[in-house]
């Protein structure tokens, strides 16, 4: 695709400060083009490394070893239930504290049904005691502002609830990560819900970055996102142009017109870059400029 999305940088109200503390992620496979990428980056951007299915383990070290080489901050995500063993896991933040010098991580349940190994959620990894051992002082847990596909809201906010309860008391600063959204409205309302029940932690607010609408829409499928017509469109998707390019220009304008420290807390931004990483970088360059 080409970079026809990228435009000079907008005015985005309130959200000008907090995209300079932007996140973002990238795969194992993206390794070949961090290089490109981390040229257009801020320095020390958080950089997280996703736990995909098919990717070894050495990968996975390697590109969070690459991120921190280039200066920036890996942020590993630490899959549960694709875990097979605690020797597993051990490696694994072994490797990651020596080879990348990690100082947090992402602890996600993950997508299989049933658990590979002795972790069926993100809290057992968490109560197993081994990310402090390893020296990791802030976790990243997950939420999903518009609902999940086979949790119910209580159980959502329940879980949320007991994950950060138990980084506290672990020591860890917990902080908070959401599915990526289209809907600015959906995001603040669960943003306020989220403070008026106590939560003050750091929440990390799922953005997609520029892509194709095909694209868009084939991750939104998969990862359960759903949106109707009438929010696409707000969005800036046209459903008869499949082919063509969309960011979410309108969704951060909304975010910067209405979002309100006082009712929403500290909040940061964290992109997907489902159009490639070196395409979402070089966009994000022209939003902290």
């Amino acid at each position: 695709m080409t970079d026809s999305y990228l435009q000079p940088a907008r005015s985005y109200g309130t959200l000008g400060s907090l995209i300079e503390g932007f996140s973002l992620e990238m795969t194992a496979r993206d390794a070949d083009v961090l290089a490109e990428a981390v040229g257009d980056l801020p320095a020390a951007t958080r950089i997280a490394v996703t736990y995909l299915p098919g990717e070894e383990m050495a990968a996975r070290v390697s590109a969070a070893a690459s991120i921190r080489n280039y200066g920036h901050i890996p942020v590993p995500h630490i899959s549960a239930r694709r875990l097979t063993s605690v020797l597993e896991l051990e490696s694994f933040l072994d490797r990651l504290s020596i080879e990348a010098s990690i100082d947090r991580a992402f602890v996600v349940g993950g997508d299989l049904r049933a658990p590979a190994g002795p972790y069926p959620d993100a809290k057992s990894v968490i109560a197993s005691g081994l990310l402090a051992k390893y020296g990791l002082s802030r976790i990243g847990v997950a939420a999903y502002p518009e609902g999940h596909p086979s949790i119910s809201e209580h159980d959502l906010k329940l879980d949320l609830h007991t994950k950060l309860a138990m980084l506290r008391d672990l020591g860890h600063e917990g902080v908070v990560n959401t599915q990526f959204s289209f809907d600015a409205g959906a995001i603040l309302q669960w943003l306020e819900a989220l403070r008026n029940d106590g939560v003050t932690a750091t929440v990390r607010v799922g953005i997609p970055g520029p892509t194709t609408v095909k694209s868009l829409l084939r991750f939104a499928a998969r990862c359960g996102v759903g949106a109707s017509t009438a929010v696409l469109q707000k969005y800036g998707i046209s459903l008869t142009k499949l082919l063509s390019p969309v960011g979410p220009d309108r969704l951060l304008a909304e975010l910067g017109a209405r979002l309100d420290a006082e009712r929403h807390g500290d909040v940061r931004l964290h992109f997907y870059p489902f159009g490639g990483l070196a395409g979402t970088a070089r966009w994000a360059k022209t939003l902290v400029r």
